[in-house]
């Protein structure tokens, strides 16, 4: 999920591998007494987490605005502090319902005979938990809810990008938790590397498929089972049934929203070749209306890092010399020559080829190619010729356009005529595949994710079924093989 993988300088302290070692082994002595901690426990910690955002809310958003320069506090509300409280409260309302067994049915006639068989959830242990930058208490501190819900521990490795959250999310952490729970780790690049090739019991990593692969090579080592959460290059289909003027409102607010710092954000759009105008038009008023000014606007979220920021316009610069059409959306028509914050104006680029840059990275920033389309199908077949994405929006109103996507389309998710939304659902799982991520999580499917799923069987006294089909083999004994297994 986004761009885990931007160098930056900076003297960061770093945390050695020994020491993150003995902090594990804490973590992991009170399974050695007891592997499955009571549900009253679970719920304990959970509210704690809830306790912990809600009584420093203003904290948090404070530091996120000193952290990315420039960030309203109301998108921290709504992208990092409120999502932890609510799934919070989701948990709690559901955890009890999680817990219980799943009953399976034996095979005939051992069930009849009074075998039983379930899958019981089990937590794994110690979860490590390598978060980004983009939403940095949504992706650290949130999936902590689901993992105390299965009974895990956890340490976290927060992200050097964004100091001010990572400091204050470690100190509270401290304060609400002991180190037998949750241990935060803050350090630099080399920790990070260290810190992926502990010997967790499960580890969650959001970040960059290049990263990713870095990431998992380092697990390999202990054979820690992983959920990777990437991202990718997102695409949007706007039909030409669809409603224009409100799929590029949805379009744009998702490309817009923390700047485009976003995992499952459009990262570009396909329109119908004739509709090319209209989509510009509309994407020029949306960006006029909610952002009438940009430079020193607090509602527009500047780049977390002048190498970020630094990356993103030399995709721009990539796409005009090999051709493309650059709009730039600066309705005040302001200066950013000289600015306070590295701020980047919404950027449309047409007719971008393959060989561009911004078509083969993640873009993770404003910038919208736009590609056209001359039949729908074009669409299908251009998606399945690349990487697999997070995300998959579709904008229209045909049945057969819909059901040829989702038929004949593979992404983490597929979401018709909305962007972002999906990531909020309590009751979908969030995931990538392939490319995009493995694993998923949020809810129940979070629950379960980190939990290990043990089969149970428990035999009967009435008949001894394995007598039936050992030797000496007979006809009988054939029979009772075919019937038993």
């Amino acid at each position: 999920m986004g761009l885990g993988n931007i160098s930056i300088t900076g003297n960061y302290p770093e945390v050695s591998k020994d020491i993150m070692l003995s902090k594990l082994n804490i973590l992991k002595e009170p399974f050695l007494e007891n592997f499955n901690p009571n549900i009253n426990d679970r719920i304990d910690r959970i509210k704690r987490i809830q306790k912990l955002v809600e009584e420093n809310i203003d904290a948090f958003h404070k530091s996120l605005r000193e952290d990315f320069g420039s960030r309203h506090e109301q998108l921290s509300l709504m992208a990092d502090t409120m999502p932890v409280i609510n799934n919070a409260k989701h948990a709690l309302k559901n955890i009890k319902k999680w817990v219980k067994q799943d009953n399976r049915k034996p095979n005939f006639p051992l069930g009849l005979l009074g075998s039983k068989a379930y899958v019981q959830f089990q937590p794994y242990g110690v979860v490590g938990i390598i978060s980004p930058w983009n939403f940095p208490l949504t992706l650290s501190i949130a999936p902590l809810i689901e993992i105390f819900a299965a009974g895990n521990n956890a340490m976290i490795k927060l992200s050097e990008f964004v100091p001010a959250t990572s400091e204050l999310t470690e100190k509270l952490i401290n304060k609400y938790f002991t180190e037998k729970e949750v241990v935060i780790i803050n350090g630099g690049p080399q920790t990070s590397q260290s810190f992926a090739g502990l010997p967790f019991d499960h580890l969650l990593f959001t970040g960059s498929t290049n990263v990713a692969k870095k990431v998992a090579s380092e697990a390999a080592s202990n054979l820690v089972p992983m959920t990777l959460e990437l991202g990718g290059k997102s695409p949007a289909i706007v039909s030409s049934n669809a409603k224009m003027k409100k799929s590029v409102d949805k379009i744009m607010m998702g490309k817009l929203l923390n700047a485009g710092q976003i995992c499952v954000s459009p990262d570009y759009v396909f329109v119908q070749e004739d509709q090319t105008e209209e989509f510009v038009q509309h994407a020029k008023d949306h960006v006029a209306e909610n952002y009438p000014t940009i430079k020193n606007n607090p509602d527009y979220t500047s780049i977390i890092h002048l190498n970020h920021f630094e990356r993103l316009n030399e995709l721009v610069q990539d796409a005009k010399s090999k051709g493309a059409t650059v709009i730039e959306i600066n309705p005040a028509q302001e200066d950013f020559s000289q600015q306070e914050h590295h701020k980047i104006v919404p950027t449309l680029i047409l007719n971008p080829t393959d060989d561009m840059k911004v078509m083969k990275e993640e873009i993770f920033g404003p910038l919208m190619p736009v590609k056209t389309y001359k039949d729908f199908n074009e669409t299908v077949n251009f998606i399945n010729k690349n990487p697999k994405a997070l995300a998959l929006y579709y904008f229209g109103d045909d049945k057969t356009e819909m059901n040829n996507v989702l038929d004949n389309t593979s992404s983490g998710q597929a979401v018709m005529n909305d962007v972002l939304f999906q990531f909020s659902m309590h009751d979908l799982p969030f995931g990538g595949v392939g490319p995009s991520g493995m694993g998923a999580y949020h809810g129940y499917d979070g629950f379960k994710n980190f939990s290990h799923k043990r089969s149970v069987l428990k035999g009967q006294n009435i008949l001894d079924a394995g007598k039936m089909i050992t030797a000496p083999f007979t006809e009988s004994t054939e029979k009772n093989i075919k019937r038993l297994t």
